[in-house]
């Protein structure tokens, strides 16, 4: 009986183990191959034949080069969702820098969280800042919050539901919603993000 169970133990186990391993065998290879040019690609004095536009080595070739437009700068997402944070923040750092807004937003996301870098709370709501003084709803509404919350910043709610406001004006579903709801906070925010905004003091 007991062998039975040892058996079925580590049957039950063994995928479970394999699994994790594959994952991590599949996310550096799928990593190394993310950032080779490509077979074709050859690179000379002369320059680069054939160059692999759409790997992540390519774009962020471009971003070194300084090539900040809309198309490479929206590659960032694909760069974060994949998880490489850093380079994400090299790519989003540097459109933000040239004034793309949703950029600064990202940037935000990235300081707010930790990722590819130290959490920095501050440096978060003042990526919302600029991307609210820009213009942007989202930095608007995002700024907003921040404002209300007192999330990075001195908390102010006047400022805050005001900038909210502004980001309704501008036609942010969002903002609208949190203003139909008498800005409660707990409408746009996730059930499991609640705890990251409680004042314990």
């Amino acid at each position: 009986m007991r062998s039975v169970i040892l058996v079925m133990a580590l049957a039950m186990a063994a995928p479970v183990w394999a699994e994790d391993l594959s994952e991590d065998l599949a996310q550096d290879l799928a990593q190394d191959l993310a950032m080779q040019l490509g077979p074709d690609t050859e690179v000379s004095e002369q320059g680069t034949l054939n160059p692999h536009e759409m790997s992540m080595a390519q774009v962020m070739e471009s971003i070194r080069n300084g090539d900040t437009g809309m198309v490479i700068c929206s590659q960032g997402y694909l760069v974060t969702k994949s998880g490489r944070h850093e380079m994400a923040r090299e790519l989003f750092k540097s459109c933000a820098d040239h004034g793309w807004t949703g950029a600064m937003t990202w940037m935000s996301q990235l300081d707010d969280r930790g990722l590819g870098g130290p959490q920095d709370l501050a440096a978060a709501a003042e990526w919302n800042r600029k991307a609210a003084e820009a213009g942007d709803p989202v930095g608007k509404f995002n700024h907003g919050l921040d404002l209300m919350r007192g999330w990075g910043v001195a908390r102010d709610e006047a400022a805050g539901r005001a900038m909210v406001d502004e980001a309704a004006r501008d036609g942010l579903d969002v903002a609208q919603r949190l203003q139909s709801a008498q800005y409660d906070l707990d409408e746009v925010t996730p059930d499991a993000d609640e705890w990251r905004y409680l004042n314990l003091f």
